[in-house]
């Protein structure tokens, strides 16, 4: 049986996930957190007691707000505690950015949320083997993607304005204030050579940075 502990700022994503996951014959579901800071907590409680812990860690990406541990860093962070647990990092929002970033920090899996129960189940089972398990299209996407100028938090809000809507729209969305998240779409649009907001949007979904 394998052991696993599911990450999600939203409630009711990771509720539905331990109950489908459950189905699984061979995956058992040791809890569920919706923030990194108190998945790590539980960890550290139960590793300082000698208890078991998760075999697997799955993790959202994105969870909380701006000042929140993100999931590659809830993974980095568990792994210092105990070594033998296996991370998979799911997004709603796969960029090559993210992806290197985690290769580059020993993340064994990483895939998007869109991919069927079964595909999920399957990449459980392999970082539990000690094998990697990426989204191939992603993986195809990360290839042939050149460096990305913009730094992650550019990258996050250009990809927030190419929704629309206004400063106050994008800054709710990234959890930055109006005048934070203006300064990060001007300094992309500079480094992108856009024109606009949209225009930078544009420009780097084509290059494959957001």
């Amino acid at each position: 049986m394998i052991s696993l502990a599911i990450v999600d700022d939203e409630q009711l994503i990771s509720s539905s996930l331990a109950t489908l996951l459950g189905l699984e014959e061979d995956l058992e579901v040791a809890g569920t957190f919706d923030s990194g800071e108190s998945a790590l907590a539980w960890w550290k409680e139960r590793t300082a007691k000698d208890l078991a812990v998760p075999q697997v860690l799955v993790t959202d990406l994105q969870l909380g707000g701006a000042d929140a541990m993100d999931g590659i860093e809830l993974a980095v962070a568990v792994h210092k505690l105990m070594p033998s647990t296996a991370a998979l990092v799911v997004t709603s929002h796969s960029r090559p950015l993210h992806l290197k970033r985690a290769l580059n920090l020993g993340i064994a899996g990483f895939l998007p949320k869109t991919v069927s129960a079964a595909d999920f189940a399957a990449a459980i089972r392999t970082v539990h083997s000690g094998r990697r398990y990426i989204d191939p299209d992603l993986a195809a996407m990360t290839i042939t993607a050149s460096d990305s100028p913009l730094t992650e938090r550019e990258a996050e809000v250009v990809e927030a304005a190419g929704q629309g809507g206004s400063i106050e729209d994008i800054a709710r969305h990234v959890f930055l204030a109006p005048g934070t998240t203006r300064n990060y779409l001007s300094s992309a649009m500079a480094k992108l050579g856009a024109q606009n907001r949209y225009d930078a949007y544009l420009r780097a979904r084509e290059e494959g940075w957001i």
